[in-house]
């Protein structure tokens, strides 16, 4: 006979997880579902997901009641003798029957879903979206918008420094410099691609996650239906700032999204139109100061020390001492075989320019010279 001991051993787990779920601080502390998301798609998800949970729930309960009932119902100290039997073809085709109609409850309503998921048709708006290690380069294809987006300088400072120190920072490596700006009830198609390795962008509450690969062009769809900002982050183990690649969609009304449109555009003029300013040595300097932190420190390092051989240094290095063309082209075109990157279609001319001053005359480097915008622009 099964003594109060060993059954008290073998439902103590479960009944201190019935316990735990319980309580209503505990359970709001820790959400153990899925997000239902705020478009269509996501809705059918999660409605997919509860279906599934219920469906597996049921047979869950079916299975370990019944081997419950038999082994206490059974059991040899109340003098149970199996059956011996070879095969019954009526429970054969019971136990093959019922699992295939499980299959088919599930694979009708999923069916269903994956259908909608891959139908980008019809979109009222197309956002190109590029992986680059560590940021993210959008493109409004009908609209002529295009900028980057990268960690905001709050998560950078602390993050990339070596420092992990959230307090205080609510969206703690979940905020970016330039949010993806979207209307709500538009349908939007996303297209994406890398520039270098495999990313994933994901974004739970918008029921995209979607591979960017080189060479090739993905696609997926949202439809907002409330404003509001949404959060993700990169999917995909893409080097050793994977975890500074967060996503910020901010969705609002369509008259702010045009305004949005209108600002960008007025943006982008400007810094064109900057191209052709001089600039004091001073302004190139504090400029390429912000530039570096964001586009340069993930590799040789806020202080310029680098971690050779991999990312080389920049103080003292022959590069940034050296001749400033040859200075200008690493940047703008990258290194064969190393993972310095072609910044050239990346930053401004401005922003080039600025950073170049920047290291020769700072993070240990005082050569003294300096380039203007113009002749960046010259050199594209």
């Amino acid at each position: 006979m099964i003594s109060s001991r060993l059954l008290r051993r073998f439902f103590a787990p479960v009944l201190a997880f019935l316990s735990f779920i319980s309580m209503s601080s505990a359970h709001a502390d820790y959400e153990l579902n899925m997000t239902q998301g705020v478009t269509p798609i996501s809705h059918q998800i999660y409605d997919l997901h509860m279906i599934v949970l219920w469906i597996c729930v049921i047979i869950g309960i079916g299975v370990f009641g019944a081997m419950a009932y038999s082994i206490m119902k059974h059991r040899k100290s109340k003098g149970a003798v199996a059956a011996e039997f070879h095969e019954s073809t009526t429970v054969e085709i019971i136990w093959t029957l019922v699992p295939l109609a499980i299959l088919i409850a599930i694979a009708v309503p999923a069916t269903a879903t994956l259908i909608d998921l891959e139908d980008t048709s019809e979109a009222d708006i197309n956002i190109q979206v590029n992986g680059i290690q560590w940021k993210w380069r959008y493109n409004y294809i009908d609209e002529g918008v295009e900028f980057i987006s990268a960690l905001a300088e709050s998560s950078r400072t602390n993050g990339q420094s070596g420092v992990a120190d959230p307090t205080g920072n609510e969206n703690y490596l979940l905020e970016v410099d330039k949010p993806i700006v979207v209307p709500v009830k538009k349908k939007i198609r996303f297209l994406f691609t890398s520039d270098d390795v495999i990313h994933a962008w994901w974004v739970p509450e918008l029921a995209v996650k979607q591979d960017a690969v080189p060479g090739f062009i993905n696609d997926s769809w949202a439809y907002i239906e409330e404003p509001g900002v949404y959060r993700g982050q990169c999917a995909e183990l893409c080097g050793k700032d994977h975890g500074f690649m967060p996503i910020v969609v901010n969705a609002v009304s369509e008259q702010e999204y045009q305004e949005w449109l209108v600002a960008m555009k007025a943006e982008a003029a400007a810094v064109a139109a900057s191209a052709d300013k001089e600039f004091s040595m001073e302004e190139l300097v504090a400029k390429g100061e912000s530039v570096y932190a964001a586009n340069c420190a993930a590799c040789h390092g806020p202080t310029g020390a680098g971690v050779p051989p991999v990312f080389p240094a920049i103080t003292g290095s022959s590069v940034a001492t050296g001749d400033i063309s040859d200075h200008i082209d690493i940047i703008m075109n990258g290194k064969t075989g190393t993972a310095m990157q072609a910044f050239k279609t990346q930053i401004s001319d401005v922003d080039i320019a600025s950073v170049v001053t920047f290291q020769r005359n700072s993070l240990g480097n005082t050569v003294g010279d300096m380039v203007q915008p113009s002749k960046i622009k010259s050199l594209r």
